[in-house]
């Protein structure tokens, strides 16, 4: 197999959604291998480009970086190395203006990861780099000359084989070509006001829940969440959160939702609408996701897999959050869960069965 040259460039200031179009499209004249990373990043496979170009990589590189600062203005950095993890570390470590490379070489791969911190290292966070350092393995080097039954003993079989790969610069993931990633939304409407807090917390709930749902079955995750709140006089509000890290994980994606429901402050607002949106969403396969040392995390993830297959399996509302089982006073219980109280009636929008949950729909 012939060597690949994987590009990872940051952009650099305050890109708006249609400038961030644009480079994409700019981008996409250099090779049809280009990879969004919104808001500020982008991903090319030179491989192919530079037989086209005469080039080298390094040159197609610092030629793509130009045409970005010559037709938009943006400053960029750049990573150059043989897969889109090396890559997007050696992007990571260049300052504005610059271009890192790494050789392609076993031996200099091994050379340019050994001193860095194993934090370093994507998907390796605070706990996990704290759990090796008790150990005294501080660097990427030093995790890579240990024994893989000892990473094990440390972090459990599956973590500690995921990251023996990555301490040794392996990634084959490609470059996929994809647009700017497009939104799914869940909205609930009521037909009266609604006050309650207790209710507000349950119908973000069955959203974030509803979403987590359609992104598990799309093999999808989001970066972000925003929430929308439409109020008896028309009105609206809107606040917007990064999720911890990509996911289609229901209680990340509660937490969040959460959290942006307890920012509103509501007291007696008179709510009439919810609407609950992921964006920045991109292909499950090429997330990174955060190594755990928690085994309830573990369970956690396995309990959500099963209920999923037992709702493609017996229906959508086979399975329910605790929460969400159990109605509130004025609830009327029915085979698909609880309903809207009496003095809320709630619809979703569109006309659909007030006796469903929160549906979701792609915007």
């Amino acid at each position: 197999m012939s060597a690949r040259h994987i590009a990872h460039l940051h952009l650099h200031g305050d890109l708006g959604e249609e400038a961030y179009a644009q480079v994409l499209e700019l981008l996409s004249g250099i090779t049809p291998h280009v990879q969004a990373f919104p808001p500020d990043a982008v991903q090319l496979d030179l491989t192919s480009a530079l037989r086209y170009f005469d080039r080298g990589p390094y040159e197609v590189v610092q030629m793509a970086r130009m045409r970005v600062a010559a037709h938009h203005g943006i400053e960029t950095s750049a990573g150059l190395a043989g897969n889109p993890m090396l890559a997007a570390m050696a992007a990571a470590a260049s300052p504005p203006g610059h271009t890192t490379r790494i050789p392609g070489d076993r031996a200099a791969v091994a050379a340019w990861l050994g001193p860095r911190p194993v934090a370093a290292l994507p998907g390796v966070g605070r706990a996990t780099a704290a759990a090796l350092g008790t150990y005294g393995l501080r660097t990427i080097g030093q995790v890579a000359d240990t024994p893989a039954v000892t990473l094990q003993r440390i972090l459990g079989a599956a973590p500690a084989r995921l990251l023996a790969e990555r301490v040794l610069g392996h990634d084959p993931r490609p470059v996929t070509p994809q647009a700017p990633a497009a939104r799914v939304t869940a909205d609930l409407v009521l037909d009266r006001d609604c006050l309650d807090p207790v209710r507000h917390h349950r119908a973000v709930l069955g959203l974030a829940e509803e979403l987590g749902r359609r992104l598990r079955n799309e093999a999808q995750v989001t970066g972000r969440l925003t929430l929308t709140l439409r109020y008896a006089d028309r009105s609206a509000t809107t606040r917007t959160r990064a999720v911890p890290e990509p996911t289609a994980h229901s209680p990340l994606l509660t937490a969040t939702a959460v959290g942006i429901l307890t920012s509103f402050g509501l007291q007696r607002a008179r709510v009439r609408g919810y609407v609950l949106t992921a964006d920045r969403l991109r292909p499950v396969a090429e997330a990174t996701r955060q190594l755990s040392l928690d085994s309830a995390d573990t369970r956690a993830r396995a309990v959500e897999a099963a209920a999923d297959r037992a709702r493609r399996r017996f229906g959508p509302h086979a399975v329910h959050p605790a929460t969400l089982a159990v109605p509130l006073p004025g609830e009327a219980v029915s085979e698909a869960g609880p309903t809207s109280e009496p003095s809320v009636p709630g619809r979703l929008k569109g006309g659909a069965d007030p006796s469903r949950r929160p549906g979701a729909g792609r915007r």
